[in-house]
């Protein structure tokens, strides 16, 4: 793999394409620095050869132009704090302004370029726009897997102005090798857990994993629509009909192959979707009218402890309820501590998907487990087999 590790960047400009979009509050303050913490090693690389970096991401979905609030600026603080240097700011990401600014960098300094989705260009690929990007230096390093599987032009586009002085940053090269080594050198048992709102999003991973998993196990909102695929009152739960003979095939296709699929037996349902809604526990198959599923219960919290527990690879995307509300929580944190518990035992655990990573982090799990990923997107389309423009971009 062609990493940042086969150069050494002494009196090089990189321009360094990095996911710096983190969520802000109201103050502009960061609320979590996961992504740019996870950058920080590759930037740090880069200015103890001796090279500078140019750092350029997005940030937030600006709708027309440059907004304040979307401003890369309101990063710099926190950057320049985490790197022990004063990081240089181009309040603009082409054209004269970063021009200027790149030219004027020494050895060792870094340099932060404005949200690059103030221009469309960006995410419809424009060349010259990526052209302009990579003018600005003599080395391109993509270490942005979040947005690997978008053909912009920071992520994709840009390589093709630097033909053999492109590279991975470690983000990259670190997400692959834990990606590859959960889809292509797992032990067994492999476990995959599959949870969150809706099977649409998940079609093409199930039929992708049910090749190469030994347990599937389902939860969240997406297990309604296998339980009344399987003939069950689901009550007023969430289901999507229009993908009930697409999850009867998903169950009939995991029989064929051996695959234990597990899917909740029992859930903690609400009459209204709110905390402190009247709750119980019932059949996740003979939910009432009127109520609906929110969480797993406690025999599905058995049954899934005791597949996690003797698994030697797990892969966890998605939460097993509403986690977000704390009495519909628990099935989401019961898993996460398995997980965890299992990882301690000597399984290999990889956890992806935005939700997945929130609760890893809410119940402050993510150093028990083997990998946390940065790309929820990104990490989703490489299980389901997908070549990420990113990383072709790189290899080729």
């Amino acid at each position: 793999m062609k990493t940042i590790d086969n150069l050494n960047f002494k009196g090089l400009r990189a321009i360094v394409r990095v996911d710096f979009n983190v969520p802000l509050n109201d103050r502009f303050e960061i609320t979590d620095a996961t992504r740019i913490d996870a950058a920080i090693p590759t930037i740090r690389k880069i200015i103890d050869d001796g090279g500078m970096p140019i750092l350029m991401s997005h940030l937030g979905r600006p709708k027309s132009g440059s907004e304040d609030k979307f401003s890369l600026r309101h990063l710099l603080p926190a950057l320049s704090q985490k790197l022990g240097v004063e990081v240089k700011f181009a309040s603009d990401c082409i054209g004269e302004v970063p021009r200027k600014a790149a030219a004027a960098m020494n050895d060792g300094d870094v340099l932060l370029l404005e949200n690059l989705r103030f221009y469309k260009e960006e995410t419809k690929g424009n060349r010259e726009f990526a052209k302009e990007l990579a003018s600005l230096a003599d080395i391109y390093v993509n270490d942005a897997f979040g947005t690997a599987h978008r053909a912009h032009a920071s992520t994709t586009i840009i390589a093709e102005f630097f033909p053999k002085d492109k590279y991975f940053g470690y983000v990259m090269a670190n997400e692959l090798k834990h990606i590859n080594a959960v889809l292509k050198d797992n032990k067994k048992p492999f476990t995959a857990i599959l949870g969150g709102a809706k099977v649409s999003g998940k079609i093409e991973i199930i039929k992708n994993l049910l090749d190469k998993v030994d347990n599937l196990i389902i939860g969240g909102g997406m297990m309604f629509t296998f339980i009344k695929a399987m003939g069950g009152n689901i009550g007023n739960s969430m289901v999507e009909d229009d993908l009930i003979e697409t999850a009867r095939q998903a169950i009939a296709d995991a029989k064929a192959k051996g695959v234990k699929l597990l899917i909740p037996e029992d859930a903690i349902i609400a009459d209204k979707f709110d905390n402190d809604a009247s709750r119980k526990e019932c059949a996740s198959d003979k939910i009432p009218d009127g109520w609906m599923g929110l969480d797993i219960g406690s025999k599905s919290q058995a049954k899934f402890a005791e597949v996690i527990l003797n698994s030697k690879t797990i892969l966890w995307n998605g939460p097993m309820g509403v986690f977000e509300m704390e009495n519909f929580s628990q099935g989401t944190r019961f898993v996460a501590e398995k997980v965890a518990e299992a990882t301690g035992k000597g399984a290999y655990s990889l956890i992806g998907g935005g939700d997945s990573v929130a609760a890893i982090n809410k119940y402050k799990l993510a150093d028990k487990v083997s990998y946390v990923s940065t790309g929820g997107g990104a990490m989703l389309e490489f299980i389901e087999g997908k070549e990420l423009p990113g990383i072709k971009a790189i290899e080729e």
